[in-house]
C-alpha cells in the first residue's frame, strides 16, 4: 500500500465506493446521488492541498483503493480533521490501517501539526471496532472548534478521536 496524489484516473473506482450501500451506510453525505462528474471535480480540486490534504490509497499496481484525508488544516493552531473511506474490496486487507498511519505521520511529522481528530457515528460499528482496535484515543471532552462544522442534533451520536503521534 501506498499513498499518492489523487489522479483523474481514480474517478471511477472513486465512484464505486461512493455508490456500494454497504461501503456508505453509515456516512453523512449523500454519496449515493455523486456522479463520475462530482468526482472529477474533487480529485481535480485536490491537487492544491492549501487547506485539505487528499490522497489516494493505492496497491502495488497503482489501483485506487480508497482516500485518506487532511482536512480543515489550521497550521497556527497544528490541527486538522482526518477522513478515511475505501472500496470494499480492500476492507480487512490492512490497506486502512497503514494509508491511516502513514497520513497521521506525515500530519505530524511533516505538516508539523500538533493534533488530528476525527469523529465517526457511533452506529458505524465498523469504523468504531477499527479505531478502537488500533488504539486511537477517545476524546471525552471535545473542543467547540472541532464540532462548529457539524450539526448539534447529529453531535449526541458521533465519538470524537485524536492523534498526537
Amino acid at each position: 500500500m501506498d499513498l499518492r496524489k489523487l489522479e483523474a484516473k481514480d474517478a471511477p473506482l472513486m465512484l464505486e465506493w461512493m455508490h456500494d450501500p454497504d461501503v456508505v451506510k453509515d456516512l453523512q453525505a449523500n454519496f449515493a446521488a455523486k456522479t463520475l462528474a462530482d468526482c472529477e471535480r474533487f480529485i481535480a480540486a485536490a491537487q492544491d492541498p492549501a487547506e485539505d490534504l487528499h490522497l489516494a490509497a493505492v496497491n502495488e499496481a497503482d489501483e485506487y483503493l480508497g482516500t485518506v484525508s487532511l482536512k480543515h488544516i489550521n497550521r497556527t493552531a497544528g490541527t486538522a480533521e482526518f477522513a478515511i473511506t475505501v472500496r470494499r474490496c480492500a476492507m480487512g486487507t490492512g490497506a486502512s490501517r497503514q494509508a491511516m498511519a502513514e497520513i497521521l505521520r506525515r500530519g505530524i511529522r511533516e505538516l508539523e501539526l500538533r493534533e488530528i481528530f476525527w469523529c465517526v457515528d457511533r452506529r458505524n460499528t465498523r469504523a468504531v471496532r477499527f479505531y478502537d482496535k488500533n488504539n486511537y484515543e477517545r476524546v471525552v471532552s471535545v473542543p467547540r472548534q472541532w464540532t462548529e462544522p457539524y450539526d448539534a442534533g447529529l453531535l449526541p451520536e458521533l465519538i470524537w478521536y485524536r492523534y498526537t503521534g
